[in-house]
């Protein structure tokens, strides 16, 4: 492979490229092909959901939020790679390549390496950092998640890289103060790693990890939200320090994540036709934005909101109250008057609607959901503003239950994806009649019956194997086959 892939036309990361760049674009452009041409769920459908206890919560609690069995063991998982690979870097480091330009004590270069390697194990968070805030990505609905239920995703790794590379940072400015080099913190290598680069990519992370914690989040959205907008920078000094070596595994999220902002941004760049304002009580207001009857929205969906006159930059996310099946041509969302940015709306729309106007952004959510078919009791329990999606949800109910046509019974359903009940009642009934009629009375003495009954096997079999499906099949098809070889030779020898 390296004699093909290391070219002038690959570069000497022809390999890197094929091995951590390549398979991931691959997946997302089959995964996009996928999502597109698949079948879509039906009212009575619900794909992608974890069934048993690997899907019920596990624990609630800060900073983790709420955690899923299936979550604990992939974060429980992915901890123990990280581990795993840090170990692996230190016994080659402190074993077989230790690295000490610098002719500092043998101590002290371990801990240089142990600063080095943690920095590395920092880089496999970054390999995942920006799927779950790729808002259209055509990963996350392949393994059945959605961005805004797995942007805790990227708080959790935001997190550890952020703590790893402040140990890497930490590090080295301790081991460059006891070799009487801590200049080195400013230098600029063009070959071998600009350590400036680093020390304001470190910078930078550092403010937008502090800005991103609950406090700055929910009492000063502002600061968090500027202060996020610095990711750009961020990863330009993140990939000068890193290198191209570690680019190649940390690309296709990056590049899948610029696409998804470029093609928002073509969409934010419309304004959206305001159909109706109105004020509501205890100091709500709802927006009602004309929409084609094609566009089809579940429950709990979210839609963002840009409105320039009162903010050029900063989109708001609301909760969509009305249901897609329900109103063909609209799209509701109610926002409640509580912070700085929903204020001013509320003050707009208070006085004139007339010169508002607003791009938008989704809407986000689910690819189906099905309540009435997963539940037979629901509870819904909210408060303040989080009635709004139980508002979206309330309409489906009411569209499904007003929509439910007869249902036969189970026995008679044809499952083209899982098990054809109607084909298992077809040989039941045939098994039954071959059973009875096989009985010593219906031999001995109306044979005829026990005969001909008995040569309903064929229908029996088809029915029996679609029932099955074919994994069974391969048990069974042995016998089978020689049955029917043998019933072919008798009947040629018949003839």
């Amino acid at each position: 492979m390296a004699k093909y892939l290391n070219t002038t036309y690959f570069g000497p990361q022809g390999i890197n490229l094929a091995l951590l760049t390549v398979p991931m674009m691959f997946i997302a452009v089959l995964s996009s092909v996928y999502l597109h041409i698949q079948k879509k769920p039906t009212q009575t459908q619900s794909k992608w959901k974890i069934k048993g206890r690997m899907g019920r919560v596990m624990m609630v609690m800060n900073p983790l939020g709420i955690v899923t069995a299936t979550e604990f063991t992939f974060s429980l998982l992915f901890v123990a790679l990280l581990a795993w690979a840090l170990a692996n870097y230190l016994y080659l480091s402190y074993h077989f390549s230790l690295h000490n330009d610098d002719n500092a004590k043998i101590w002290q270069a371990k801990f240089r390496a142990f600063g080095l390697r943690i920095g590395y194990v920092g880089h496999y968070c970054w390999a995942f950092l920006f799927f779950p805030v790729t808002r259209a990505s055509t990963i996350l609905p392949l393994v059945g998640l959605t961005s805004e239920s797995s942007i805790k995703y990227h708080i959790w790794l935001g997190h550890i890289s952020n703590f790893l590379f402040l140990v890497h940072t930490v590090v080295f400015l301790i081991y460059w103060a006891m070799i009487n080099k801590l200049m080195e913190t400013f230098a600029w290598n063009p070959t071998y790693v600009p350590n400036l680069a680093g020390t304001i990519a470190m910078v930078i992370g550092i403010a937008m990890w502090v800005t991103s914690l609950p406090y700055y989040r929910r009492k000063k959205f502002e600061i968090f939200f500027y202060t996020h907008h610095l990711y750009g920078l961020y990863i330009i000094f993140y990939v000068i320090h890193v290198g191209d070596s570690w680019l190649c595994m940390i690309l296709p999220n990056i590049f899948l994540f610029f696409i998804d902002r470029y093609l928002r941004f073509l969409q934010s760049t419309k304004r959206s036709r305001l159909v109706s304002a109105r004020i509501l009580p205890s100091d709500n207001l709802e927006l009602t934005f004309a929409k084609t009857p094609g566009l089809h929205y579940t429950p709990t969906s979210i839609l963002f909101l840009h409105v320039p006159s009162i903010s050029k930059l900063r989109w708001h996310p609301f909760t969509i109250t009305s249901s897609s099946n329900l109103e063909k041509d609209t799209l509701s969302v109610v926002i409640r008057r509580q912070g700085s940015w929903t204020k001013k709306l509320y003050t707009h729309i208070s006085s004139s609607i007339d010169s508002l106007e607003v791009s938008t952004e989704g809407p986000y959510g689910p690819n189906s959901i099905d309540l009435r078919h997963e539940h037979d009791s629901l509870i819904l329990v909210s408060g303040g503003s989080g009635i709004t999606p139980f508002i979206s949800v309330i309409r489906e109910l009411i569209f499904q239950s007003q929509s439910q046509s007869p249902k036969l019974p189970d026995a008679f359903a044809w499952n083209p994806t899982y098990v054809p009940n109607l084909a298992g009642t077809i040989a039941m009934v045939i098994g039954i009649a071959m059973w009875v009629t096989s009985l010593p009375y219906y031999r001995r003495k109306k044979f005829e019956i026990f005969f001909y009954t008995h040569h309903l096997y064929g229908l029996y079999i088809i029915f029996y194997v679609i029932h099955v499906g074919d994994s069974w099949l391969c048990m069974i098809l042995p016998n089978i086959f020689l049955f029917f070889i043998d019933r072919y030779l008798r009947f040629l020898q018949s003839t």
